[in-house]
């Protein structure tokens, strides 16, 4: 195209934030009202095109006016309506796990094919507040040639220009676009001028551009000013230079000059870096209910499977729904107002419930339908001893593992025991241990080490008055126990040594006795005070949170647990009206450190992070993204991350490092080898730099509970298997306490096997056309693999290739004679 000739696009749409500084039911009300005046330019104005994302809005619109669903749907099929995003809603694209964006655009791009006959071909998050690098797969496996964003802002991100290849670490590419200045305009004059700036950049990047415009947020859209003020300017132009547009007819624009554009290897970031902390409940729901539902949905299929149990797909799918809602970049970023706190909460309660019931209802069906009919068990089944804790002929215990691997855990039972075995008659240790009831004797549980199979379940015998010798050398021998008595604020194995320094709790020493490393350089597990005073809600233009003001201190050491599966240290320390308590375990046969965490957090205006300086040079940080992991600078500044980091360097001439696991935390920093988890943000409610008064109020006030876990290690977090540990931290077994039947299945059940250990199978489950089951995988430590993958139930065995950071959903035919094949995320051969 000759100088100053580069098309505009014009792209007509109305960013509506369903929940923001109003709660879901007006902006439900705004989707309508906008949606409708849409409909009215587009009679009015023959050449005007709309462009609108977000599955969920559709759907409400189908629901509550079917007359307006159909004309939006008579608009499509004449193209002058684009539908963009192929999402439930523009997410926060940081915080949902890798299965949640799956989710989105399994059930989204479904959902447009089902009702207007065709998928979204371009990713669309406007408003989102940083994209991870592996978006680029996800959308590509979704149909989605193109992505369209506006943050992180030209100050908070370099980039190579508005228009570049996006590549996900496996390779996989999108067109993208980064919307200049914002993606709204309200007035005619406002119009006019941002087409004039963008000409601009058109010249000075010699690439045609787009051009959004119409009143947004709250909704609206285009107005009659604004295209009016378009059509003047178009009399003004070239007739082909400013034109009615839709993203996907910008990237079919500009299809001949691709091949030079630059290519974007990174993730896209640091807008709203507080975004990543704020609120802590919804973000501990969200990890919950995301992996319930997972859970749930593997142990519907497998009762599916087993024993021809309903499979509750529709019911999950509308779980999935409503935590997906909550994924609006505005209600997970923790930026809304309190009342809309309230409807998140309410939501994540509705999936939950239904997950647990869904996964209740499965293993329950399972477990009733396994023999244990012992001997024994059989003669007190005639005598009608069907009361366990009458006799001592042992009761089954069913432990289940939704993971794709064999799990070896402590596993507690809520009565006072005195022996435990397996299913073979081999006892395995135990250890009594306080419950959470307080009355007399029934105040005293036991927990035992499982070793579950993957996809499976193993039945345990418990027994009330039989007691098991030879259980297996336990690597907290009494000699050490002895020894620890004697020796205040230490703890330690065969593997690991902990000591706290008095006064502070802080870790003083955290020593790896395999490897003769100490790990920590200083003190570690410091509680830092950092002051936020300077920052709202979204902590907008700061990138890291280093203002220290003080650190929590005053502490006790306290030793609660010893025996011969684990040992618990409390720690308990203060800061002015706070108090955090810390309980430090080790367990017999890990080389770790669990920590369970219980915050009473009173202060406002700060932020307290968990500081864990690591003993190594050259130190490199990676985090988890979903389905992926990244390596970022360790310059201190604020990241988002999800259920592990680590730092890795040099210790002498070895490569060692420390990775720390997670449950429901997402924000974090590394300044040179200072690990630091952000735990707690008390910034105000909803505030962006308003009127600060009395009538304030605080986030992350008040009692939160997490875990974290230290895992020290030789070589790289790759060597460490630190994807499985976080997964199994997040994931506990579950155990079902059973009585004496007969029935078809064994007392013991693998449900998968993988041969490649960097390997995860997330995802089992039916098919969305009922016609089989889907396995999801992805590769976890960015090394091309071959894997041979088997799920005897279903007399099933293959192998498949997965390359670095791939993600692969095969599809296994109820018919026995089709072959397993891959598909895309959308369960499809092709799009």
């Amino acid at each position: 195209m000759a100088e100053n000739q580069h098309q505009i696009h014009l792209i007509g749409n109305a960013h509506i934030d369903p929940v923001w500084l109003w709660r879901w039911q007006e902006g439900y009300a705004e989707i309508k009202a906008t949606f409708q005046s849409a409909l009215d330019r587009l009679r009015e104005f023959p050449d005007f095109v709309f462009t609108s994302a977000c599955a969920s809005y559709y759907k409400w619109i189908e629901e509550n006016d079917p007359k307006m669903f159909e004309e939006i749907k008579a608009r499509v099929q004449e193209g002058r309506w684009s539908i963009v995003g192929g999402m439930w809603n523009q997410p926060d694209c940081n915080i949902p796990s890798g299965e949640s964006f799956v989710r989105h655009v399994l059930y989204s791009q479904r959902y447009f094919m089902d009702k207007f006959g065709k998928i979204a071909k371009v990713g669309y998050n406007v408003d989102s507040f940083g994209h991870n690098g592996m978006l680029p797969q996800i959308l590509k496996k979704a149909g989605m040639d193109y992505y369209v964003f506006q943050r992180p802002e030209d100050h908070e991100k370099d980039l190579p220009g508005n228009v570049f290849w996006w590549e996900s670490p496996d390779g996989s590419r999108v067109l993208t676009f980064k919307i200049p200045f914002s993606y709204t305009s309200r007035s005619g004059d406002q119009v006019v001028d941002k087409i004039r700036q963008i000409q601009d950049m058109a010249k000075v990047q010699e690439i045609n551009f787009m051009c959004f415009y119409g009143v947004g947020n709250h909704g609206g859209g285009p107005t009659i000013a604004n295209i009016k003020a378009i059509q003047e300017l178009q009399k003004q132009e070239d007739g082909q230079r400013l034109i009615f547009s839709y993203p996907e007819k910008y990237f079919q624009s500009i299809e001949e000059e691709t091949k030079k554009l630059p290519v974007v290897k990174d993730d896209l970031q640091h807008h709203a870096s507080g975004c990543y902390s704020a609120h802590w409940q919804i973000k501990a729901d969200n990890r919950k209910a995301e992996h319930r539902l997972i859970s749930a949905e593997k142990f519907a299929t497998l009762a599916y499977n087993l024993l021809d149990h309903p499979y509750p797909g529709k019911k999950l799918q509308a779980a999935w729904e409503r935590v997906m809602f909550n994924q609006f970049h505005d209600i997970m970023g923790g930026c809304i107002i309190k009342e809309a706190f309230d409807d998140a909460k309410e939501f994540h309660g509705w999936a939950l419930h239904t997950g647990d019931w869904i996964q209740n209802s499965a293993i329950q069906k399972i477990s009733w339908a396994i023999d244990t009919m012992t001997p024994g068990a059989k003669h007190s089944k005639e005598n009608h001893w069907y009361l366990w804790e009458y006799q001592d002929l042992g009761t089954p215990f069913v432990v289940f593992n939704p993971l794709s691997w064999e799990v070896k855990s402590p596993v507690q039972v809520n009565a006072l025991v005195k022996g435990v075995t397996d299913e073979k008659g081999n006892p395995v240790p135990i250890q009594v241990v306080r419950g959470s009831q307080t009355n007399g004797r029934d105040k005293w549980n036991t927990i035992f080490e499982a070793t579950i199979p993957a996809f499976g379940y193993r039945v345990y015998w418990v027994y009330l008055n039989k007691e098991f010798e030879n259980i297996g050398s336990a690597h907290i021998s009494k000699e050490t126990n002895e020894q620890q008595k004697e020796q205040n604020n230490v703890m330690e194995n065969s593997y690991i040594r902990l000591e706290f320094e008095e006064h502070t709790g802080y870790l003083k020493s955290l020593y790896d006795k395999r490897n003769h490393v100490e790990v920590l350089k200083g003190r570690g597990a410091i509680p830092v005070v950092i002051d936020i005073h300077h920052c709202d809600t979204w902590a907008h233009g700061v990138f890291e949170f280093s203002d220290e003001v003080g650190r929590f201190t005053d502490a006790t050491i306290k030793l609660m647990e010893n025996g011969p599966l684990r040992w618990i240290m409390r720690v308990t320390s203060r800061y002015n009206d706070s108090t955090l308590r810390q309980d430090f375990i080790i367990y017999r046969d890990k080389a770790e450190v669990e920590v369970r965490v219980k915050l009473d957090w009173r202060e406002k205006h700060k932020m307290l992070k968990l500081s864990f300086p690591v003993n190594v040079e050259n130190p490199r940080a990676t985090y988890e993204i979903p389905y992926g992991f990244i390596e970022r600078p360790t310059n201190g500044e604020e990241e988002p991350g999800q259920q592990w980091i680590d730092v890795t360097g040099k210790s002498g001439t070895r490569d060692y490092g420390l990775s720390i696991l997670n449950d429901s935390k997402y924000s974090f920093s590394i300044l040179d080898n200072d690990m630091r988890m952000t735990v707690a943000n008390s910034s105000i409610i909803a505030d962006h730099y308003g009127v600060r008064d009395e009538w304030c109020e605080f986030l992350d006030q008040g009692v939160q509970e997490f875990s974290y876990v230290l895992v020290p290690h030789l070589g790289g977090w790759q060597d460490a298997k630190v994807v499985k540990r976080a997964y199994e931290l997040n994931v506990k077994p579950i155990g079902i306490m059973e009585t004496y039947h007969e029935g078809p299945l064994s007392q013991s059940m693998e449900g998968i096997a993988i041969s490649s250990d960097n390997i995860i199978a997330t995802v089992f489950k039916r098919a969305e056309e009922d016609n089989g089951y889907i396995l999801r995988c992805y590769e976890t430590s960015g090394i091309k693999t071959e894997t041979k993958i088997s799920i005897p139930m279903l007399k099933r065995e293959w192998s498949g290739e997965l390359g670095p950071c791939e993600i692969k959903t095969f599809w296994i035919p109820d018919d026995l004679s089709k072959e397993v094949v891959e598909r895309n995320l959308l369960e499809k051969y092709f799009f």
